[in-house]
């Protein structure tokens, strides 16, 4: 599948690519799509939740009230689960949700969510470029002249480009990542996706091996 490569005013550069049918044109995984997204956000929780149960409550340990003649239920300690300021029974505990994914149930899902974005027309191939100073205007100025400035959208980059990263940082509609960070989930994500013309080959490479 060939691709018109454009230049940062959104301007054809009279130049194509080709965009390899093995990572572009696939039979889309729904199941693959699925299970790598939920891995994805899966790995987002940090799984800190902790509350105190009745033996990590500091307070007293003396029997508040005799046993019996009270007309009440008895009870043994003021950090019975019964009494406010006590513990909480089966509270939240520190948890690993960490999930294993086998590597080519991971390929093949991202290149099902980039044959999804091919067929939606939602993939532009843009060519290198770098800022002399990185600013967000300068950034802001390329989104508007693809007519993404309204949309969210994902930029691959074929290496870490620190003008680039800090200039788009501060427009929250749109993510800078290099070819080897790209997930499922960023994919699908975002209403479009621009491909920089050095992040094909390792993109194809990482996707195809």
């Amino acid at each position: 599948m060939k691709v018109a490569v454009l230049d940062i005013k959104g301007k054809e550069t009279g130049r194509k690519v080709e965009l390899s049918d093995a990572v572009f044109a696939i039979e889309p995984n729904n199941h693959a799509v699925y299970l790598d997204v939920k891995q994805y956000l899966a790995h987002q929780r940090q799984g800190t939740h902790k509350s105190k149960e009745r033996a990590e409550i500091a307070g007293s340990t003396r029997k508040i009230k005799k046993q019996k003649g009270t007309g009440t239920a008895r009870a043994g300690s003021i950090k019975s689960p019964v009494f406010r300021g006590g513990g909480r029974i089966f509270g939240p505990r520190p948890k690993d949700y960490t999930q294993k994914l086998n590597k080519n149930v991971k390929r093949l899902a991202r290149k099902s969510a980039l044959t999804i974005k091919s067929k939606e027309q939602a993939i532009l191939v843009l060519e290198d470029f770098d800022f002399d100073t990185p600013k967000t205007k300068d950034f802001v100025q390329i989104l508007k002249s693809l007519g993404l400035e309204n949309k969210k959208s994902l930029f691959v980059l074929g290496d870490s480009n620190n003008s680039v990263y800090l200039a788009s940082r501060n427009f929250s509609s749109s993510e800078v990542i290099t070819s080897s960070e790209i997930s499922t989930y960023k994919i699908l994500n975002a209403n479009n996706i621009v491909l920089l013309e050095g992040s094909l080959e390792g993109l194809e490479l990482n996707l195809t091996k």
